[in-house]
């Protein structure tokens, strides 16, 4: 005799959270995918120097096509090396925000969680979102609950 699976009234909830959970790491692996992809380029005055960084600031080229560099005294070099970085470090951090935004919680700025000036703790709830049955049973179905109502759970 084969034996069926008894089904519940949370059965059709639970299949549905897990594939919303299933959906939702899917987006979430697109998104780093994204985000790993990011560059930012520049390119100095004269072109003479073009830089490419990475979604994290990180140098990924530098290239001095035109030799204007020889004729510049250090100072003056080392000068157009930072800007062009920033430069390139500002676009790199736009394209991310750009890539990011759409997948914020509202109220929540990608340039300012970028910097880390972000307050994640205030957007987060005073309680975890769940179905209004599962509510229930936590706040009074549970043993031990605060109505010590509903079924009795042993624990060995």
């Amino acid at each position: 005799m084969r034996s069926e699976q008894v089904s519940t009234p949370f059965d059709e909830q639970i299949e549905e959270l897990r594939a919303g959970y299933q959906a939702q790491l899917a987006q979430i692996g697109e998104l780093q995918r994204r985000m790993r992809e990011v560059t930012g380029t520049a390119t100095a005055k004269a072109q003479a120097m073009k830089a490419i960084v990475g979604p994290q600031g990180e140098v990924l080229s530098v290239e001095f096509p035109t030799g204007a560099y020889r004729s510049m005294a250090p100072k003056e070099l080392a000068d157009l090396v930072v800007s062009t970085l920033q430069e390139a470090r500002e676009k790199a951090t736009a394209a991310l925000v750009e890539v990011m935004a759409p997948h914020l919680p509202e109220g929540l700025d990608a340039t300012q969680l970028l910097r880390g000036t972000a307050d994640v703790a205030q957007l987060m709830p005073a309680e975890p979102a769940m179905p209004d049955e599962v509510r229930e049973y936590v706040d009074q179905g549970r043993a031990g609950g605060p109505t010590g109502g509903g079924p009795r759970i042993a624990h060995n």
